[in-house]
């Protein structure tokens, strides 16, 4: 006889169902090799849209289906799991998840659902629902947040550190989220000003042979930095607050000398610095700022025989107290679904050649 477990979401309260006691604690499918099955039978509250739970034509749901090997039937706000009962116990936890991501108000996609899967799997300590609700900034209709478990680590260790370095793959989000963690600081008056930095490598970082003035020279190195303002600031605000000083873009050259105080400074590409650079641009912090040091460093475009001053710094500044590393993967990668095949194709096929250099 299958194991009934029935869980009870009670719509006066908010916390996220339990199972009671099952029905038939010990009723085990007898004889043979296959291990038992169970059923499960979650009761969604009535206040949550099924829609928004299972998605448009059950597409969320398919994809929980898929990923548990669970046998999964829904009728009116009941949904029904037969399965063995570990998959189905996982399969419960990620709909309690997903119910309280629904109650917050925030929607939900076929990826967010995959990535809670991921999490639900891994058993991490951090919730699915904590993980996609964090917000950081909203602005111009649209909230960015992160959307992995590193993304939000990342996120918490720059609230939590002076210095933070974001290292990973192309895609992850290191940039993207520095820069919004520095206009959530701009607005909420923490820091005065905002100043983004990249090396200008192509260029050997000696501008003056390029033809066109400064801003002509560099705009093309400092185009990505420009991109992730645009998309959360007013394009038209841009300019008066780079001319007022409060947001700077500039090469990495251009720090030299200078203490910045009061400010967040964000050094992306930084794989791309010289063990030099990196130390300088370092001692650059001033009173009341916070830096985040963005890179990949399997992406180094400096000349043969350079040493990159991301890699270098690992090794000497791993366990500095008010400094974390976080090192993203090609699991956090959140653009096209390709590009995470291709980032973890590219680790597979450098792992496996690396005995052979």
């Amino acid at each position: 006889m299958d194991q009934v477990i029935v869980t009870r979401h009670q719509e006066e309260r908010l916390s996220r169902p339990r199972s009671i006691e099952p029905s038939h604690p010990d009723a085990t499918r007898a004889g043979g090799s296959e291990p038992p099955k169970a059923t499960h039978k979650v009761v969604v509250p009535n206040s949550i849209d099924m829609v928004a739970l299972l998605g448009a034509r059950d597409e969320f749901l398919r994809v929980v289906e898929k990923e548990f090997a669970a046998d999964i039937h829904v009728r009116g706000n009941e949904i029904t799991m037969t399965g063995e009962p570990a998959e189905l116990a996982l399969a419960e936890r990620l709909i309690d998840e997903l119910i309280a991501v629904v109650r917050t108000g925030h929607g939900l996609t076929a990826d967010s659902v995959e990535r809670s899967i991921a999490m639900i799997k891994a058993e991490t300590v951090e919730s699915p629902a904590d993980v996609l609700t964090q917000n950081i900034l909203s602005s111009r209709g649209r909230t960015i947040r992160p959307k992995t478990l590193n993304q939000k680590r990342y996120v918490d260790a720059i609230d939590k550190n002076t210095i933070v370095f974001g290292i990973g793959p192309a895609g992850t989000g290191k940039t993207y989220l520095a820069v919004a963690k520095a206009v959530q600081a701009l607005q909420a008056k923490e820091v005065n000003r905002i100043i983004l930095t990249r090396p200008a490598v192509e260029a050997g970082e000696r501008l003056g042979f390029l033809p066109g003035t400064l801003s002509e020279k560099i705009d093309p190195y400092l185009r990505p930095l420009y991109d992730a303002l645009h998309d959360m600031l007013d394009p038209e605000s841009i300019p008066r607050l780079m001319t007022a000083g409060t947001i700077e873009i500039a090469p990495l050259a251009y720090m030299r000398g200078r203490t910045l105080n009061d400010a967040y400074i964000i050094l992306d590409e930084a794989q791309n610095t010289s063990p030099e650079q990196m130390k300088m641009f370092l001692t650059r912090l001033g009173f009341g700022s916070k830096m985040v040091v963005t890179g990949d460093v399997t992406q180094v475009d400096l000349p043969t025989g350079t040493n990159s001053g991301l890699r270098v710094v690992q090794n000497i500044l791993e366990g500095v107290q008010d400094l974390a590393f976080c090192r993203l993967t090609s699991h956090d990668v959140v653009r096209h679904k390709l590009v995470g095949r291709i980032v973890s194709a590219y680790e597979n096929y450098e792992g496996s050649a690396e005995p052979n250099r």
